[in-house]
């Protein structure tokens, strides 16, 4: 038996793999107020595996190029006069209707609609492993090429577009990213938690990181200790693996916001 050959060291290759794609881009997605924008684009990745599944084609190829055309849609419509908030609500939730929907019409084919929905990280293959490290080394490559510019353009778009940065570029990128972290988690977590393993581990590490750099280590960290703690209580309490990955998530955001208050309160 080879080391790959275990379905529990896959699954935890697998969470690991996601957790250090989602990390970096979820401290963006903290500081930009970018939630409802991960919503939509995670609950868009339902109608591309019913396009992908009704087309014979990748799941994860339908995933991402759904996800990419919901974050560019949304992309296009900030700034001109919508309430984002309103328009996110009801992108990401018709979505997700229309996806759940859309594989109720294929013929002939059996859908489990709750390992898309909450992942089956128990079931992923070695295939999948090579889609989910090959799109974590994408997004943290192409995070980490373009670090400085995508921070300035964060902190404050008008100091960025005096510094030859063009923000709306930087948007793309982070928009390209959201949609392949959001195709290669979707076996992990699946599609409605997928914003949870994105915004949680980075909002527990903003309690006690003192730099931007620090807080993406640290979110990676945390969404490693998130899977691994995940898996393990799932094998021994007999619960959905995806949903007690981010149980464990919280737990820890938890213990951060608890540590940040108590030492605010010995400080007073």
């Amino acid at each position: 038996m080879t080391f790959l050959d275990d379905f529990i060291v896959r699954a935890a290759l697998a969470g690991v793999g996601v957790a250090l794609a989602a990390a970096p881009l979820g401290c963006f997605v903290v500081w930009r107020r970018m939630a409802y924008f991960g919503d939509a684009t995670a609950h868009a990745a339902i109608l591309g595996v019913a396009v992908a599944l009704a087309l014979s084609v990748s799941v994860f190829a339908g995933a991402l190029a759904m996800a990419l055309v919901m974050a560019l849609t949304v992309s296009a419509l900030t700034g001109r006069g919508f309430a984002m908030d309103t328009l996110l609500g009801v992108l990401a939730h018709s979505a997700l209707a229309f996806g759940l929907v859309a594989v109720s019409f294929l013929p002939g084919v059996r859908v489990d609609l709750m390992a898309y929905l909450f992942g089956d990280i128990l079931a992923v293959s070695r295939g999948d492993l090579a889609v989910i490290w090959g799109g974590a080394a994408v997004v943290t490559g192409l995070v980490a090429w373009r670090w400085s510019a995508l921070l300035t353009a964060t902190l404050n778009p008008d100091l960025a577009a005096a510094s030859g940065i063009d923000p709306r570029r930087e948007q793309l990128v982070l928009t390209l990213a959201l949609a392949t972290v959001v195709a290669v988690a979707i076996k992990v977590v699946g599609v409605l938690l997928i914003a949870a393993l994105l915004i949680v581990p980075a909002a527990a590490a903003r309690t006690f990181a003192g730099t931007p750099e620090r807080m993406a280590v640290a979110a990676a960290i945390l969404g490693a200790l998130s899977a691994l703690g995940g898996l393990a209580a799932a094998w021994h309490l007999d619960t959905p693996a995806g949903p007690t990955i981010v149980c464990v998530a919280a737990l820890l955001f938890g213990a951060a916001m608890a540590a940040d208050l108590l030492r605010r309160g010995v400080r007073a």
